[in-house]
């Protein structure tokens, strides 16, 4: 089966901002450290937005794999992993193999590339109900398999060669009956009668099978040699060698060719369940994307089904998880949002602590476990706590942010002043970006009640940044609205250095609820917010609470 180091995958949310990206490297670099045994891995709930892609590029660490969502896949289950079988082999040794290997069914095939699939009900029937004489030359059976077969030897022939023409009959009658049915091509098994011999040669045999491991003449080896005709000597009795004969054939003949029936490494087991019910096949082939044989999957094998293994970080609302959460196996949760709605099957590690940024929590645990912070990993998490506490200028922002980001600011020999104004300049390029991209890059969603909706926001650092960007954020909200895709939406655009907010806002009852919530002189999809910056600590629990009302 197949067994390695499990591995667990570090997120963030969806829609990820700086944080959620940074923190989710960094704390997988923390983990691999103090846990070798696992293989902790970051990973990305969505598109990385232009303010990340800056810092990811300017500390050279490479863009965590994108993931859509979580449930159990093919590549979570212990699935046999085998080798192919060549298609030459003899039903006899493909029987072998399959009482050696305790497997009733034989993926085919050379190199990496999956030709066919033989089972033990394949060989069954092969020799059960197959009854046809011609039947060896027909599978062009090699006399490789039949010298094997019979366990014997080939004293005269070419054992790289294949049986392609006649029948197989059994020369038992005297040497003038035996002319009578004896034609070109065939194969003769018979005894230690030299005129019997003589006679299968003469009436051009192809091959000669002579049993009880008889001795055969020099001269009957020479004709043999003259006129092409193989000799085979077997020890088995003329009865057995008959019966053991088409145990030679190879697969090919009888194997399960393509198309077949093949999961991929990264099939759901929704996918998995539903194919197996319908088809009923005991094992099924798994093959990557590039078409190369992994091994083989059954029934069996769902019963060490492992589901994935995840620590979440930046949050731990369900509706803000990557998808199928509700399958995994949740390790940890390090955040520092409001609890949220998520379950768990089992208890789990749960750090949460009233800070600005999910990396001061990972800062701390690298200090707690005496763990030395690279360069990179030092800058994914300064400029996470940049990104998430404005530069300090957010009410989320505490002195444990400022200490860690001071600190880390000189591990990564980095000013923090300039560096997070080229950081928030990096993510104002707003003139060109399509929409949707924009609106997405910082949204999480939430829920009240029966009540849903979703909360966006954009930083910058001049108005100039995001002149005429109002109009179109406005625009794609009305047409998310009129579609229905989604009940309440609210977008923050929010200036770092006046520490102001332009709240915009479409669906049924937002004006009501942004007008009770901050008495404030609101216009029709849009009002000012002096002194409120962040989502979390000012603009969510303020519209949660009058929802609530």
């Amino acid at each position: 089966m197949r067994r390695k180091k499990r591995t667990v995958w570090v997120t963030g949310h969806k829609n990820p901002d700086t944080d959620s990206i940074c923190s989710a490297i960094a704390y997988a670099h923390l983990k691999n450290q103090i846990h070798p045994d696992y293989n902790y891995i970051p990973v990305r709930a969505g598109h990385r937005n232009e303010e990340t892609h800056f810092v990811l590029e300017h500390f050279h660490v490479k863009t965590p794999r994108f993931v859509t969502n979580v449930q159990t896949q093919v590549q979570d289950i212990a699935y046999r992993e085998m080798k192919l079988v060549s298609k030459d082999i003899s039903l006899m040794r493909a029987w072998s193999m399959m009482r050696e290997l305790s497997v009733m069914t034989l993926p085919i095939g050379e190199g990496d590339h999956l030709e066919g699939l033989i089972t033990i009900g394949d060989i069954a029937t092969a020799y059960m109900e197959v009854a046809d004489s011609w039947i060896l030359s027909a599978a062009k059976t090699y006399y490789k398999n039949i010298v094997e077969t019979l366990d014997g030897e080939m004293i005269v022939g070419d054992i790289t060669a294949r049986f392609e023409k006649g029948k197989v009959l059994v020369g038992a009658a005297n040497p003038d009956e035996m002319e009578k049915f004896i034609e070109p091509h065939d194969m003769v098994i018979l005894g230690n009668r030299y005129e019997a011999q003589l006679c299968a040669i003469e009436m051009e045999a192809e091959c000669i099978v002579v049993t009880q491991g008889a001795p055969v003449s020099k001269t009957i080896q020479k004709l043999a040699t003259e006129r092409g005709c193989s000799i085979i000597v077997t020890k088995y009795d003329t009865f057995t060698a008959s019966r053991l004969l088409n145990q030679s054939m190879p697969i090919e003949h009888f194997m399960i060719g393509e198309p077949l029936d093949t999961f991929r490494p990264d099939d759901t087991m929704d996918h998995v369940k539903e194919t197996m019910a319908k088809l009923r096949h005991r094992y099924f082939p798994i093959v990557d994307k590039d078409g190369k044989f992994l091994g083989m999957l059954s029934k069996r094998n769902l019963l060490d089904m492992v589901p994935k293994a995840v620590i979440l970080v930046d949050h731990n609302e369900k509706t803000q998880a990557l998808d199928g959460i509700e399958e995994a196996e949740i390790l940890e949760i390090i955040d520092h949002h409001r609890l949220g709605s998520l379950e768990t099957m089992q208890p789990v590690f749960f750090r949460n602590q009233p800070v600005g940024c999910t990396s001061t929590i990972v800062y701390s645990m690298y200090l707690e476990n005496q763990v030395e912070i690279p360069k990179d990993m030092a800058g994914m998490m300064c400029s996470a706590i940049l990104s998430d506490t404005l530069m300090f200028r957010s009410p989320t922002c505490t002195q444990a942010d400022r200490t860690a980001a001071e600190a880390l600011a000189k591990i990564a020999g980095i000013d923090l002043e300039s560096f997070a104004a080229e950081m928030f300049h990096a993510a104002t390029n707003y003139e060109k970006r399509p929409v949707e991209d924009i609106f997405k890059q910082d949204l999480k969603k939430f829920s009240m009640g029966d009540r849903k909706f979703e909360i966006g926001q954009i930083s910058f650092l001049s108005d100039a940044d995001v002149e005429g960007l109002k109009e179109r954020v406005l625009n794609h909200m009305q047409e998310l609205i009129e579609r229905g895709d989604s009940e309440g939406i609210y977008f923050m655009m929010t200036n770092i250095v006046k520490e102001s907010t332009e709240l915009l806002f479409k669906g049924n009852g937002t004006r009501d609820i942004v007008d009770e919530a901050f008495h404030e002189n609101t216009g029709e999809d849009s009002v000012v917010l002096p002194g409120i910056v962040s989502r979390k600590k000012q603009l969510v629990p303020q519209l949660m609470a009058t929802m609530h009302q």
